[in-house]
């Protein structure tokens, strides 16, 4: 959890400040000056939010003091000018107050994300099982990859991402990126696949003017603007072989040549490969270069499926579905027990981009503070095998705030039929798809599903 120290010598936005940044899950102290800050020991901290008019030295005086650490300014009603001689004294940003909530977490999160490398105390254990920045999960498969990113990242080799489609290898690019000594400079992330293949040789290595049909002006290759930085190229078993032979020598000698040029520039580039093809069955049936392939896999990093990270699913079905919350203005809905059974079990063929739509259509699709299994869409659930472990542990995977009294001891389908046999006695239909918070038809939908029938009201006979 990260640690923020706030300086500002006025209590209340210091106090507003504090709130924020906990309900945002982060550690705060506090100090109301720069003298008081250094009676801290300022290397515990992760960041530090200074005002900028502070009594004795401005917040800015602590931006030389602590080094690498992070500190990011806040004032109120100061010129632009201002705000550009704190950036260029280090501030690693400038919020004017009053500020947006939002606005202010984002840059608190920019902050933190962008110098996590260079906060590395620690030992090489403790930042092996350290998660990166937009990864989830802690199963055996995810904490191998975590170790191969922080040993691969400062190496500055070529990187080659294997995985199927959604298992986030644009974040494994960029967590590596991250890490890296080139994280100063620029990350270009490419779509093999999504380029036209009588584009892609032009938008990968540029062209000159007139070198064909359409080219009115010369233009840089995505190569060469990654140059000092990172190239990701995902889908890279998409590409066609002529650019897999001007991509050899980028690698092998680090020169490109613009389409319709003669000359060659250099360039220094760290390459980073993704691909959910096989290479080396390509290579073998000449789709593929096999001494690109050889080049390109120098150090591997395989990402596990979604359906065998059993552990980690209910944990990144949680954090997406936060976001799609926020998304969509819908605060407060929870996945029911049966939905969360149905996300352990299915198979994700599409990991967890497939895991986010179904969520996204679940905030969209609910009627009431819970999401069930049919605003989902999923297709047909096999149930797996419970896996051995404590209650504790079964209990731990289950958010208290998703248990109520009445689910306690009953899934989602008995407490729905113990519900409707007991009120719908009382109740017209509407009254009992309101209690239930779900829609008339739904409550239909569910009554046919599980053959509960409705009470029919004796019709009255005409003398």
């Amino acid at each position: 959890m990260p640690q923020i120290l706030i300086v500002d010598d006025e209590a209340t936005p210091r106090l507003a400040l504090r709130r924020l940044l906990e309900r945002g899950g982060h550690r705060v102290s506090e100090a109301t000056s720069v003298i008081e800050a250094h009676q801290l020991d300022l290397t515990q901290f992760d960041l530090i939010i200074s005002d900028l008019q502070l009594p004795g030295e401005p917040g800015t005086a602590l931006i030389d003091a602590v080094d690498s650490l992070p500190v990011l300014i806040t004032a109120r009603h100061v010129s632009v000018r201002t705000a550009v001689e704190a950036l260029k004294q280090g501030a690693v940003d400038f919020v004017t107050q009053p500020y947006a909530p939002d606005e202010l977490l984002a840059s608190v999160a920019q902050a933190l994300d962008e110098h996590a490398p260079r906060r590395g105390a620690g030992t090489d254990s403790q930042r092996g099982n350290a998660t990166p920045s937009g990864m989830i999960g802690h199963c055996p498969g995810m904490l191998a990859v975590y170790t191969r990113i922080r040993k691969t990242a400062p190496a500055d080799v070529t990187v080659l991402i294997q995985g199927e489609s959604g298992t986030g290898k644009e974040l494994v690019a960029r967590a590596i990126h991250r890490q890296s000594r080139r994280v100063k400079a620029p990350l270009i992330c490419v779509n093999c696949a999504a380029i036209p293949e009588t584009l892609i040789e032009s938008e990968l290595f540029g062209h000159e003017k007139g070198a064909f049909t359409g080219a009115s002006a010369a233009r840089t290759g995505l190569v060469e603007a990654a140059d000092g930085g990172t190239l990701f190229l995902d889908e890279i078993g998409e590409l066609p072989l002529d650019a897999q032979a001007r991509l050899l020598r980028v690698l092998q000698e680090g020169e490109i040549r613009k389409i319709g040029s003669v000359e060659t520039r250099h360039v220094d580039v760290r390459l980073i490969a993704a691909t959910h093809r096989d290479l080396n069955a390509l290579s073998k049936n000449g789709e593929f270069r096999l001494d690109l392939y050889y080049r390109l896999n120098v150090m591997q990093i395989d990402l596990p499926p979604l359906r065998e990270r059993e552990d980690d699913i209910l944990e990144i079905a949680d954090v997406l579905l936060a976001a799609a919350c926020r998304r969509h203005a819908r605060s407060g809905l929870k996945l029911s027990r049966t939905a969360r059974r149905d996300i352990r079990d299915y198979p994700w063929p599409g990991n967890v981009r497939e895991l986010e739509n179904a969520l996204e259509r679940g905030v969209i699709l609910a009627e009431g503070s819970l999401i069930h299994s049919d605003d989902l869409g999923l297709g047909p659930v096999i149930a797996r095998p419970a896996p051995a472990r404590s209650a504790v542990a079964a209990g731990a995977s289950c958010p208290d705030s998703f248990v109520s009294d009445q689910q306690e001891d009953l899934s989602l389908e008995d407490y729905f039929q113990h519900f409707v046999l007991e009120h719908q006695d009382q109740m017209s239909e509407t009254e009992l798809a309101r209690k239930l918070g779900i829609s008339r038809k739904c409550l239909w939908e569910r009554r046919q599903r599980l053959g509960i029938p409705r009470k029919k009201t004796p019709r009255s006979r005409s003398a």
